[in-house]
């Protein structure tokens, strides 16, 4: 993708941070809100889809609450979380009013998104809602989520979207002007990337929490996004939300932010439902050959090629497989308990039954519950 392709992009999904939305946490900036959401509609008459991830709620509850200091305690913050929702989508909702645009709240966990069904529920309401000329604003429940399903930043929640209803574009609006060469707070021969690739190693290594203070930023999280969003074909654009007019300037192909382009093949739509599952439940260790196979021929994962078998998961639950250096090979759903799957790990297929009483599947891994890691 060029810049000059986004002026015919349709969908967007478009990712307001609380620095942002909050005024750096003094309480909602609805001025700001305003302005983006004039910008918003100005998109929706170019014929651009809109789909929200905002943040923002537990910072306007604390505002209402009279919280000086954030909460660290799981449950002050998802009172937090409830109270300041309230006043996001009245926000929100008042806004788009302006411009007689329907808007619909949608709370969503890790858990919503892992479950196959819930995950294609989400998928249909999505899509209607769009069908109707309505804007989503999705946010992650706060107030049920627990430290298992959670998220942990809306931005891997905007690129599970992207992937969701495949968007042409996932814009995460934040307080940098885009992706820095070098931290731009202390470097001020820093550059900006206009254009990378989203596979370059060097991009995630710049913002790598373990390579300097932008990680600290949270510029880490939205470059892990955009490598997120591309599996669905998704360019993701870095700019600042404070620049004036900046939606209708990125829809434009104008030179700002950073563009990070999607270079490798798309995954199927089961497959980025798979890639998607942030929490695994187990760990399966892989022989050389197994890695090998997996990654040449596209074929299951028997259990001949595993070593070891660790973690607490049922039939059906998601793994995530290692090769014997410990790096990431692949993930899926497994066909045994992990008790029966310590038990056939090394066996060659045919012995399973022997071993188990009985044969669920020949494979540890079926090839189409399973995905290969970026």
């Amino acid at each position: 993708m060029k810049r000059s392709d986004l002026t015919q992009t349709k969908r967007w999904v478009i990712k307001i941070g609380s620095a942002l939305l909050t005024d750096d946490g003094q309480g909602l900036n609805v001025a700001a809100l305003s302005n983006w959401v004039e910008q918003m509609v100005m998109l929706r008459r170019q014929g651009v889809e809109v789909v929200i991830v905002s943040s923002g709620s537990v910072a306007e509850g604390m505002q209402r609450l009279g919280w000086k200091q954030r909460p660290k305690a799981l449950n002050e913050l998802q009172a937090a979380a409830a109270v300041g929702q309230m006043g996001l989508v009245q926000a929100y909702e008042s806004e788009f009013a302006k411009y007689d645009t329907h808007t619909a709240q949608i709370l969503m966990t890790h858990d919503d998104l892992s479950n196959r069904s819930r995950y294609l529920n989400v998928k249909s309401t999505i899509q209607t809602l769009l069908s109707y000329g309505v804007i989503p604003i999705i946010n992650e429940n706060d107030t049920v989520v627990t430290d298992e399903i959670r998220f942990g930043d809306n931005d891997t929640l905007a690129a599970l979207t992207a992937n969701l209803i495949g968007a042409d574009v996932l814009v995460i609006m934040t307080d940098q002007q885009g992706l820095y060469n070098d931290n731009p707070r202390e470097n001020p021969n820093a550059e900006l990337i206009s254009e990378a690739q989203v596979s370059r190693k060097d991009i995630e290594a710049m913002a790598s929490p373990e390579g300097g203070a932008l990680g600290k930023g949270g510029m880490y999280t939205k470059v892990m996004a955009a490598k997120r969003a591309a599996r669905s074909g998704t360019a993701t654009l870095i700019a600042s939300g404070r620049e004036p007019n900046i939606l209708p300037r990125l829809q434009s192909g104008e030179q700002v932010g950073t563009l990070l382009i999607p270079d490798l093949e798309p995954l199927t739509a089961r497959q980025q439902w798979l890639a998607g599952h942030l929490q695994a439940k187990g760990r399966v260790i892989l022989d050389d050959g197994a890695v090998h196979v997996l990654k040449t021929s596209g074929k299951s994962l028997l259990p001949i090629g595993v070593k070891l078998v660790e973690g607490h998961f049922q039939r059906g639950e998601m793994v995530v497989c290692f090769d014997q250096q410990g790096r990431e090979v692949a993930r899926g759903l497994i066909n045994y308990p992990i008790a029966e799957a310590q038990r056939i790990v090394g066996q060659p297929s045919k012995n399973i039954e022997s071993i188990l009483g009985y044969v669920a599947d020949e494979s540890l891994i079926h090839r189409d519950n399973l995905v290969l890691s970026d």
